[in-house]
């Protein structure tokens, strides 16, 4: 029998025990399923485990049942986003690792979680767009961050609570889109936009977040696949960026590229290419398999296997599976999953994360008085699992949004069509007698996972089927105000709707999660004053002839009528555009101090364009933090939460190569009616005001940049501390 001796650091507990493993039980344990080692007392482990928005049984290191029957189900990610809340983020991955935790000491799920999703939301139509926090990379970094460090903890010495993944690195955002699918995309990326947008997220959560793992994804990008590149993986996440964790595949990715993608001539070159190049797990049995062959070979060295292992063992051992009955977290069990606070947690996102799109007079909030029957109509308006989205597991219960509103009112209830797709208009006539005898009407519209999802991507942007002569008809038909509410991940082309003078208002909700229902009802009764700003731009339906999907470029490029990608390069006609959100209630900015100057230090003598920009390696970005503080005043009626959201735009020649506008903080507030409170934004110049060539080179551009929120403008003067002196 052997004892761990917990008290040694966990370098020299690594090592020691990758000296009592052979070859062949090294290899067994570089797959998610990794076997057990009876002779050492090592029981068998399953790597995926996935908790995107709540522990999911997505993967086949959960099982719900028994003293577990369902786990907290959070809205799905563009939902919580769209609260621009960093504190909430954290919390609900703090929520998630607690119940993640139980069920662990309960033997029904791991530690190793491959959550979140931080990929750029750059395609309206992707179907995983969901899952994501969105187009901005600002947000989608400040998310990633938070929510990782809410699940792995704050524990002294290096310790996790549970582990997170950030993925699929980089450049992927294409699932199945005309014929082409995630398996054989190569994305064509330019280094100006891997540096700019895509692999923002991923450097937040390793170098900010800490993050314990980072998985590559299925995709090439620029003709090799993530998972053999070692400028990818060994290179930058690794040396770069220093990642203290292990690199990961997508579920068979390293199959796919010599199956598929025919990368290398042999299977054997394959799994040689993938732990040389970074890897150090295979979700899937490819490595098991190929690598003992790829040793004896003489393509891959023992060692190379080793370094792996060491990643893998390292992080499993500061969850504290090697501790025995030492172990952390050991007082949490059936008791803390679903528990009260939890489950309004999850409610509190909700509420945060709907957006109020469209209020005409003041048709919101609904009274109990004047609004007494309310219609509630649409294929999503008795909704439970198309609530909580992807990636989710069995919740610990749902209100659907017809449950909710029957809370405040009497409810006439049609669905009108079902499923979402709406492909028949049968019962439309049943629905505009419902609308007649209303007071009000809540139409619940949108998508669901059957219209967008993992491997579907959508062909276009407006309501499924004969959803938009569903909402057209009973306007036309209701005797009261009417409400729009829709659930969707991606954008949806509401043109139509918002045109339409019978219609007086509309909600965006997401997948609001398990208790989605009460919190719409909320927001439309008035218990909840919205707050929620969209987290990506929504389209007009004609956007998309002019972008293939499979053109991963960001910026516009006038000369062949490409329009470019998100808020950032995309400037022509919008639906709605990026972190729109109304209230009913007003605020008021005043600037109360920021500073007007700023010297940027040069550390190297072979800085070039010192005119212009100043490369962020060649200056102290340590240093180089802003601060400003800003007054918001709620002149209106009714309490309410607001995002502050400061831009920054550049007047500088070097500025050319950067986004016209870029979102460079964010900070929720709650003010309550006719009072005041002052908030403090964090600017750090080289994250924040900087801009990257076209060599993917990022440089702070020396000149004016002026920082602007809402109708308020503040000019800084970035100044080269070199050339002041001179």
């Amino acid at each position: 029998m052997y004892i761990c001796i917990v008290s040694l650091h966990i370098r020299d507990r690594v090592k020691d025990l990758i000296g009592r493993l052979t070859l062949q039980e090294k290899i067994r344990l570089l797959v998610n399923n990794a076997a057990p080692v009876d002779r050492l007392g090592i029981t068998g482990y399953e790597w995926w485990s996935e908790a995107l928005h709540g522990v999911s049984n997505t993967g086949p290191g959960v099982k719900f049942g028994g003293q577990f029957p369902g786990a907290t189900s959070f809205p799905q990610v563009i939902t919580t986003a769209a609260s621009f809340n960093s504190s909430l983020w954290e919390a609900i991955g703090q929520v998630v690792s607690d119940e993640a935790r139980a069920m662990y000491n309960g033997g029904v799920a791991g530690l190793t979680y491959w959550s979140p999703n931080v990929n750029i939301f750059r395609d309206p139509r992707w179907g995983r767009g969901q899952e994501t926090p969105g187009e901005d990379p600002t947000v989608a970094a400040k998310y990633a961050a938070s929510y990782v460090r809410g699940l792995q903890g704050n524990a002294a010495g290096n310790r996790l609570k549970v582990a997170a993944c950030c993925k699929h690195y980089t450049a992927y955002d294409l699932d199945f889109w005309n014929g082409m699918d995630r398996f054989h995309f190569n994305a064509k990326v330019s280094k100006q936009d891997l540096e700019e947008t895509y692999n923002v997220p991923f450097k937040a959560c390793v170098v900010e977040g800490r993050v314990a793992s980072v998985m590559c994804s299925y995709n090439q990008v620029n003709g090799k696949p993530t998972c053999a590149d070692p400028n990818l993986l060994r290179n930058t996440i690794r040396s770069q960026w220093r990642l203290n964790g292990y690199i990961v595949s997508d579920c068979d990715s390293v199959g796919v590229l010599f199956n598929d993608q025919h990368y290398t001539a042999t299977p054997e070159d394959a799994a040689a290419a993938s732990i040389k190049a970074g890897l150090d797990l295979d979700c899937g049995p490819f490595l098991a398999i190929y690598t003992e062959g790829a040793i004896r070979s003489g393509k891959l060295n023992e060692a190379d296997v080793d370094r792996s292992l060491a990643n893998l063992l390292a992080v499993q051992m500061r969850l504290g599976m090697f501790d025995g009955p030492r172990q952390p977290y050991l007082n949490l069990g059936p008791q803390d999953v679903c528990t009260p606070a939890h489950q309004q947690l999850a409610l509190e996102a909700a509420r945060q994360g709907i957006v109020l799109l469209q209020n005409r007079n003041r048709a919101l909030p609904l009274s109990t008085t004047r609004h007494r029957t309310v219609a509630v109509i649409g294929p999503n308006s008795d909704a439970t699992d198309t609530m909580i989205g992807n990636y989710a597991g069995t919740p610990c219960g749902y209100t659907t949004p017809l449950q909710g509103i029957s809370r405040y009112a009497k409810t006439i209830h049609e669905t009108g069509c079902t499923p979402v797709s709406c492909a028949d208009n049968g019962q439309f006539g049943r629905a505009e007698e419902a609308a007649r005898r209303a007071d009000a009407m809540v139409l619940v519209m949108g998508l669901s996972q059957a219209i967008e999802r993992e491997a579907l991507d959508r062909n276009g942007l407006l309501l499924p089927g004969h959803q938009q002569e569903l909402v057209s008809r009973v306007a036309k038909a209701s005797r009261g105000p009417v409400v729009l509410v829709l659930m969707s991940g991606g954008p949806i082309e509401v043109t139509f709707a918002k045109n339409d003078p019978k219609i007086a208002a509309i909600l965006w909700a997401g997948y609001p999660g398990q208790a989605g229902g009460t919190a719409i009802a909320d927001v439309l009764f008035g218990t909840i004053n919205p707050g929620g700003r969209l987290p990506m731009t929504w389209y007009p339906q004609d956007y998309l002839a002019k972008v293939p999907m499979t053109d991963m470029a960001m910026h516009a490029d006038p000369s062949r009528g490409y329009p470019g990608r998100t808020y950032r390069f995309y400037k022509g006609p919008v639906v709605f555009p990026f972190g729109y959100g109304l209230s009913y209630t007003s605020f008021r900015h005043t600037l109360a101090n920021g500073p007007t100057k700023l010297s940027i230090p040069v550390t190297s003598q072979n800085t070039t364009l010192l005119s212009k920009a100043i490369r962020v390696s060649h200056t102290s970005c340590e240093t180089l933090n802003l601060g400003m503080h800003i007054d918001v005043e709620n002149i209106g009626e009714m309490d309410g939460t607001h995002t502050i959201m400061v831009f920054a735009s550049t007047t500088s020649s070097a500025g050319e190569f950067g986004p016209e506008k870029q979102l460079i903080a964010f900070e929720k507030v709650h003010v309550a009616t006719k009072s005041k409170q002052r908030v403090r934004i964090h600017i750090n110049t080289c994250n924040h005001l900087s801009i990257v060539d076209q060599f993917g080179i990022r440089r702070i551009p020396i000149g004016e940049q002026s920082s602007h929120w809402d109708d308020l403008k503040h000019t800084i003067l970035l100044q080269n501390a070199m050339e002041e002196i001179n």
